[in-house]
């Protein structure tokens, strides 16, 4: 008691020894990333003007949500982040060239938004701004929240329009003359027969070819903006794949086996001991697969090819309450019991009429009674005249699609409904009409049609999946931290090799990349990779969705221009080409097709009908230079020995035929007009963004 009197006397210097602690903790992660300044509430800042954080978090969230999920967290965070440049560039652009959207371009647009929403279209179904007027005028006096929103809107929708205006002038002002439309029929129409001889770069071995260090320095830095990069990191890793050992498939093998005799199983209720049926004795097989298998799949009938392909022989010549298995599949271990064999149409087409009643899935104000025996009067109406089934359904239908398709299911397959309706169709004959009471409420079944019928059997099966013990996990996580902390303290490389694991490497992740080789989304490593105080040789384990990855550091690469190692393997190919072709020219005499052939052992081979705006040589494929090169020959004159991309050629021009004058280029320059603006704005932007002063943190958050 002295003891806790002592520490409640005491209790506000406790408070703040630990609030000092707790400051303490948090003091290297602040100044890490810059102190309390507000700007690192900022996610990027673009021509001065900053991205809040919190925003751009929002906005990447909804995006995720309207998505539905089905995009990574990355992949959000760039749409976004495109959305917000083109947003804060093109609003830049509009204010600068002082461009304003009209009203009526702002209702215009809004009358776009809102024409099928009813409550701003009249009795004809129009848009009427009368509506919207009263609507604004409702909310102003009644909802001040409401109407700040739609101010908001109004100014959104300013916006959008005034970028829409710079989005129409940026293409308005590309286009094609009719001199130019006639240069694009030119190109389309004039023709060339030509004869060539190709000596391709294949001829002459790479091994003959030398390209320095220098050489590629000094192509790189003659072309600097081909070779500009991001910061990039060089990573090496191993992958440890969490699976079951040889003694945990017995185990689960076991477990699974257990599950066919009958056990005795003490009831604390009732004070005495159950006998709980096993899965070759019990009465309620679809009971039995639901409470006991890691696999619960509705106990159906199924036709041979609807089996396992592996087993479907076993399976289906079973006799009735014979068990197969255990037998593994797709990483379980199943055991499988035929119940029935009959014989059953693989197809049925059927009509229904659902009664929802309360409490019933498809809801409803009936009650049960009154459900059920307006479903008894309609198909006793039916029975007699099966003609009325499509206008009963689209009268009293609680089934929406059905209503609109007139009660008409279609075909469809054993197993395709729910139990009691396909119990239903499977069990009665063509032309049947009947109730049937499922979860979603009574339904009027009409049985239009059934395919012939054949064997089906109904399988119920039993699966335990083979899974890795904690036993074996934890003998992972230890062999995982032991390769890890020697990896660390030594050569990452050479213990990888003595314990025998595949080392794998990834070159040139960038900041913003979420994607690791072999294991896929890992966005941690990334960012781990490119923290602050990250160091080449620096060695961090991480857990992946089947294991861990041991990963290292290799190499930290900045911004800027490629170096040459980095650049060869880009740069190598072209200097060897280069090269090659220089060795192909000076061997290569005769002034002559038929003489430089004969000379390099190689045939001549003939293009017709060849144009500059599709560059195509038969037998040797698209070759722009050459074929622009042989247009500027007389015809019966041979080129010179020209460079090309697959090789060098000699060419020589047999005819050429030129396109008849037109009485107007107009269609061609309209072509050539629609063509461009396709890609003006998206070009525009781009060149915009270039000229930017950009500073992007995302990789800090994400």
């Amino acid at each position: 008691m002295a003891v806790l009197q002592n520490i409640r006397q005491k209790s506000a210097l406790i408070i703040v020894v630990i609030g000092f602690a707790l400051f303490a903790f948090l003091i290297p992660s602040i100044l890490k990333n810059g102190g309390f300044s507000a700007k690192d509430n900022s996610i990027a800042t673009v021509n001065g003007e900053d991205i809040a954080r919190e925003d751009f978090a929002r906005q990447v969230e909804a995006y995720q949500q309207n998505m539905r999920g089905n995009i990574s967290t990355t992949q959000a965070v760039n749409r976004v982040w495109e959305q917000q440049l083109n947003q804060i560039i093109v609003e830049e652009q509009v204010e600068e060239l002082g461009i304003r959207a009209e009203q009526a371009q702002v209702r215009q647009m809004m009358r776009a938004q809102m024409s099928n929403n009813p409550q701003f279209t009249n009795e004809a179904g129009m848009f009427d701004e009368n509506r919207v007027k009263e609507y604004v005028a409702s909310i102003k006096q009644t909802s001040p929240q409401m109407y700040q929103q739609w101010l908001s809107y109004e100014e959104g929708l300013s916006e959008s329009a005034a970028q829409n205006i710079y989005a129409n002038m940026i293409r308005t002002g590309v286009g094609a003359t009719l001199t130019e439309g006639k240069q694009a029929y030119l190109l389309q129409n004039n023709t060339m027969d030509l004869r060539y001889v190709q000596v391709p770069y294949s001829s002459i071995s790479d091994e003959e070819i030398e390209v320095s260090k220098s050489e590629i320095k000094e192509y790189v830095d003659s072309h600097k903006a081909k070779f500009e990069t991001e910061a990039a990191r060089n990573i090496q890793y191993v992958i440890f794949n969490e699976e079951a050992s040889t003694e945990d498939k017995e185990e689960a093998k076991s477990s699974l086996s257990a599950l066919l005799e009958d056990r005795v199983e003490y009831n604390s209720v009732s004070k005495s001991n159950d006998t709980i049926q096993g899965f070759r004795k019990t009465s309620d097989d679809q009971e039995f697969v639901n409470s006991n298998s890691d696999l619960t799949q509705p106990v159906t009938f199924k036709f041979k090819n609807q089996l396992p392909k592996k087993f479907a022989d076993d399976l289906f010549n079973l006799e009735e309450g014979e068990v197969y298995g255990p037998y593994e599949e797709n990483g379980y271990w199943k055991l499988s019991k035929l119940i029935e064999t009959k014989q059953i149409p693989d197809s049925i087409k059927a009509s229904h009429i659902l009664l929802g009643y309360q409490g019933a899935q498809a809801g409803g104000a009936r009650t049960e009674a009154a459900a059920k025996q307006l479903a008894d009067s309609l198909a006793g109406v039916v029975k007699s005249d099966k003609s009325k089934m499509a206008e009963l359904a689209t009268e009293f239908s609680d089934d929406p699609s059905a209503a609109q398709n007139s009660g008409d299911l279609g075909y469809f397959g054993p197993g395709m409904m729910v139990p009691e309706f396909d119990d239903f169709v499977l069990n009665n004959d063509e032309g049947t009409v009947g109730v049937v009471e499922t979860d979603f409420g009574y339904h009027v079944i009409y049985i239009e049609e059934q395919t012939e019928k054949e064997k089906a059997v109904k399988i119920a099966t039993v699966a335990r999946e083979i899974e890795a013990t904690e036993e074996t996990r934890n003998s992972l996580f230890n062999e995982v931290t032991k390769f890890e902390i020697a990896a660390g303290e030594g050569d990452f490389t050479e213990k990888a090799k003595a314990a025998d694991y595949r080392i794998r490497t990834v070159r040139d992740v960038k900041a913003l990349d979420e994607n690791i080789p072999g294991v896929g989304q890992q966005r941690r490593v990334v960012q781990w990779a490119f923290e602050d105080d990250a160091k080449v040789g620096d060695v961090k384990r991480f857990e992946t969705p089947t294991g861990y990855i041991v990963a290292q550091i290799t190499a930290k690469k900045k911004k800027g221009l490629m170096s040459p190692e980095d650049a060869s393997a880009e740069v190598i190919p072209i200097l060897t080409k280069q090269k090659k072709a220089k060795m192909i020219q000076e061997k290569i005499s005769g002034t002559s097709v038929d003489q430089v052939a004969e000379n390099q052992d190689k045939i001549v081979q003939t293009a017709n009908a060849v144009n500059l705006s599709s560059p195509t040589l038969a037998g040797a494929g698209s070759e722009p230079e050459v074929v622009g090169a042989v247009y500027a020959l007389k015809v019966g004159e041979t080129s010179k020995p020209i460079v090309g991309e697959k090789g060098v050629y000699v060419v020589e021009l047999v005819s050429k035929s030129d396109a008849p004058e037109l009485d107007s280029y107009k269609p061609f320059a309209l072509q050539e007009t629609n063509t461009r603006r396709q890609m003006a704005n998206s070009r525009a932007f781009e060149a915009l963004k270039a000229k930017a002063d950009i500073e992007d943190k995302r990789a800090k958050f994400y």
